[in-house]
């Protein structure tokens, strides 16, 4: 089996979005429909474990169809009590670092949809580690209504500035619609340069 023919495994998947609740209702219809779709596939969502937010949507919707999800919340945000104690597995740790680091040892593909500042922490961190080959997992940007349309363009700019080499443009697989988020981690690419391209 080649390296493209290699089967991905599927059966937890990493959500990062957004904690606040979006002014534009299709980024919360987003949110509630991959709910359905994991559930229905089984497949577990690994996700900041808030209840509020497009987190707390998604969790909901997957827990609204019978399926699995575990959360992952620093001990500072537990207090204020925006942890979802309705999931199938809370964990509670000590700090950012550690809640990210589990999020991705759990993890079979990661999904990025609307949010802000955390999310792109999140979605930036686990695209360098691809870029070093330090993990082969997808990553999907969801572009619901064009909101990740500037990060495209500067994704683009990047490479275009010489900061990042063309290659890299396989690291993510990029959809508009949740219909086509699980056949794209199914169907995405594996890198195939060396990680010290990165320098040349």
């Amino acid at each position: 089996m080649t390296q493209e023919q290699k089967q991905i495994p599927l059966n937890a998947v990493c959500v990062y979005c957004g904690s606040s609740r979006p002014k534009n209702p299709a980024h919360s219809a987003a949110a509630k429909e991959f709910g359905l779709a994991l559930a229905k596939d089984n497949i577990s969502l690994v996700y900041g474990g808030a209840r509020i937010g497009l987190m707390g949507l998604i969790a909901d919707s997957v827990l609204g169809a019978n399926g699995q999800v575990v959360g992952i919340i620093p001990e500072h945000l537990q207090k204020y009590e925006v942890g979802h104690t309705g999931v199938t597995k809370l964990h509670i740790v000590e700090n950012m670092h550690v809640r990210k680091k589990m999020m991705f040892d759990m993890s079979d593909a990661f999904v990025v949809l609307p949010g802000g500042y955390g999310t792109l922490d999140e979605f930036f961190e686990v695209l360098t580690w691809r870029q070093l080959q330090m993990h082969d997992k997808p990553i999907i940007l969801v572009d619901i209504d064009g909101y990740w349309a500037p990060m495209r363009t500067l994704l683009d700019h990047i490479v275009d500035k010489g900061f990042a080499q063309p290659d890299t443009r396989r690291l993510v697989s990029i959809v508009s619609k949740v219909e086509d988020i699980i056949p794209a981690i199914k169907a995405a690419p594996l890198p195939i340069y060396a990680p010290e391209t990165k320098w040349m």
